[in-house]
């Protein structure tokens, strides 16, 4: 397996990689961000590296290139590669770690004779402590030497790598993003609705998240629908219908929030959607 690795863009996600993979015993070259104070600091925390400040010819000294710049920046820093490195390129490998786009904004790359290819691990990077991976998914996808090399590096770290079709990218992004970052949202939402009642953040969180953490336990042990609970689960939408009155006085993109999420509820979870929807509708005072 490939034992050298250089980082371009060395921000949360790079710096975890980069620091697990060295643990693992993979040489790191060249460690490429736009200031030599960031470049230094990512070198720090990676343990090892060279710090460079753009890209630079010892981007080549490596097998592997990783590349987990923004999404808007993969293609313009594909192309400063591709300039850059000319026909040292053929043979390496370079993948980047955006979990919505493919290995297409890579090709200037593929014609300099890069297999290309993306590795996104389904995880968060808060920039606060060091994320799990062990079990976690890494989402592979491009070329056939770079899906090689992306799931051995995928199971090098303890993930399980499931190869997707480049044009699903965004399909799995978005279920990934509605779980981890509109989840968060949700929860926010309900811990202000209690705290307009007079309970403290605290409060509000201590009832919440033992819910959460049930309902995900549910979920995970019986599955979506044995674990279904609450009023629409129950056919009871009277009580559907009080809450959508009581969330009138909230701000509108919680009812609407509450709403959306009741008939989607109805649609993935009841025995007969069609008839939860009706009903749904029905409650909101929606007859479309």
């Amino acid at each position: 397996m490939m034992r050298t690795i250089s980082i371009v863009g060395a921000g949360r996600v790079g710096r975890t990689l980069g620091r697990r993979l060295r643990e693992l015993g993979w040489r790191v070259e060249a460690v490429v961000t736009q200031s030599r104070g960031t470049a230094q600091a990512a070198v720090a925390a990676i343990g090892g590296g060279k710090a460079c400040t753009g890209i630079t010819p010892e981007v080549l000294r490596a097998d592997v290139v990783l590349t987990t710049t923004p999404d808007g920046a993969l293609e313009p820093t594909a192309r400063a590669m591709a300039r850059v490195g000319g026909r040292g390129w053929r043979g390496k490998t370079v993948l980047h770690t955006s979990g919505a786009l493919d290995s297409g904004v890579l090709a200037a790359l593929a014609r300099r004779g890069a297999a290309t290819g993306s590795l996104h691990p389904l995880q968060t990077f808060s920039g606060r402590g060091t994320p799990k991976l062990d079990g976690v998914i890494f989402a592979v996808e491009g070329d056939r030497q770079a899906q090689r090399v992306a799931q051995q590096i995928a199971r090098s770290l303890g993930g399980v790598p499931v190869v997707i079709r480049g044009g699903d990218k965004p399909v799995y992004h978005a279920a990934g993003a509605l779980v981890a970052s509109q989840a968060l949202a949700l929860v926010e939402a309900a811990t202000r609705m209690l705290m307009k009642i007079g309970f403290t953040r605290q409060r509000a969180q201590k009832a919440l998240l033992p819910l959460m953490r049930q309902m995900l336990d549910n979920f995970e042990r019986l599955g979506a629908k044995p674990a279904w609970t609450g009023p629409i689960a129950r056919g009871d939408y009277a009580t559907v219908r009080k809450h959508v009155r009581a969330l009138r006085q909230h701000p509108k993109e919680l009812r609407e929030s509450y709403e959306a999420l009741a008939l989607l509820a109805g649609r993935v979870l009841a025995v007969k959607p069609e008839k939860a929807i009706r009903h749904l509708r029905a409650a909101m005072g929606n007859k479309r």
